[in-house]
């Protein structure tokens, strides 16, 4: 075994190799030392463990067992049994070593109906370009007094991360939803069966209203999976983004005065934020096909930065940084694909 993963170390990297054929990587590491043998150690004879003193012997074990199991105490708890034979002047052991006979001999369980979730699919949705895939959520504004909220509607396109949509109304609803949902469809302008909206499992986003609509325009509809918090990152990350600016106040004093604050924002994060993940360019930029002016512009003045003063560009001629070619929510993880010669 470790033959093999020394060629296919030589081909993928020791890291990946040591997880593809399951060997421990201190023991490929062991076996490439100097006067260290690969072959495995020599099983070694089990040691007997030492019964402890305390322990019950085989008839007092067999008694407890008997006395838990009897009609009397088949359905009293083991703390029950315990205090109930302690007053009638009976001790056998302590209720922790009756749990633990019980459970190595398989007898304790829970008794509880627990709520078991099933096995959800991930979303794995792909944007190859504005347009194609949105991501929506709401968020909550506090209101003027404690316990007062108004709710944030956003949509958001995944790929250039250009806030499409928002509204800021009283009150989750999914009436309220499916106006904003239908207004921005008809505003951008998309092709019946180009669009996917994913969202979470709230009560407005999963609401017969919202599908109905989706299927009259022609629109895919994914959500996160229950009690997963990371499947709608996007619009996640927006609201953050939001909340964490310098002035986003700590109450809202009225719903005009969110309203007011939230155009400001997003004219902000639209047209200049300039968005880490998409190479420092702003999502209007991206969004509305912009980027390959901006960015010849910018290679423009770093390649009059490198004329002036090579010597401080230690890797070369730079390059302006470039927006993915491709955004994915739960992008699929890649297969290990083993290219071995066959030994005969």
């Amino acid at each position: 075994m470790i033959h093999l993963t020394n060629q296919l170390a030589a081909t993928i990297g020791t890291a990946p190799a040591c997880q593809a054929l399951d060997v421990p990587r201190t023991s490929y590491y062991r076996a490439q030392s100097p006067g260290v043998s690969s072959e495995p150690l020599p099983e070694l004879a089990p040691v007997a463990k030492a019964s402890s003193p305390r322990a019950l012997s085989t008839i007092e074990t067999a008694q407890v067992l008997q006395v838990l199991n009897s009609e009397r105490f088949q359905d009293q708890a083991v703390r029950e049994v315990y205090a109930t034979l302690l007053d009638e002047g009976t001790y056998l052991c302590s209720w922790r070593t009756m749990y633990r006979l019980l459970d190595r001999h398989q007898e304790v369980r829970e008794r509880r109906n627990l709520l078991s979730h099933p096995a959800y699919a991930k979303p794995e949705l792909l944007a190859t370009a504005p347009k194609r895939l949105w991501s929506w959520d709401i968020t909550k504004l506090r209101g003027p007094t404690p316990g007062s909220y108004y709710c944030l509607y956003v949509l958001l396109d995944v790929f250039s991360r250009y806030v499409v949509g928002w509204m800021i109304a009283e009150r989750e609803s999914e009436d309220l939803a499916q106006e904003l949902i239908q207004a921005t469809y008809t505003k951008q302008g998309i092709p019946v069966g180009q669009l996917a909206i994913h969202a979470d499992n709230g009560s407005a986003m999963i609401s017969k209203t919202i599908a109905q609509l989706l299927i009259d325009l022609g629109v895919t509809k994914t959500h996160s999976r229950p009690h997963v918090s990371d499947d709608n990152p996007y619009s996640e990350a927006q609201f953050k983004t939001m909340k964490y600016r310098p002035n986003y106040p700590a109450r809202f004093g009225c719903l005009a005065d969110a309203r007011a604050w939230a155009q400001v924002f997003f004219t902000w994060y639209n047209h200049e934020h300039h968005h880490t993940g998409l190479g420092l360019l702003t999502p209007a930029v991206v969004h509305h096909a912009q980027a390959d002016t901006v960015l010849q512009l910018r290679q423009e003045t770093l390649q009059t930065a490198y004329a002036a003063h090579p010597e401080r560009f230690v890797k070369g001629s730079p390059r302006a940084a470039r927006p993915p070619a491709a955004v994915w929510i739960n992008s699929p993880k890649p297969a290990i694909v083993l290219d071995l010669p066959i030994r005969h």
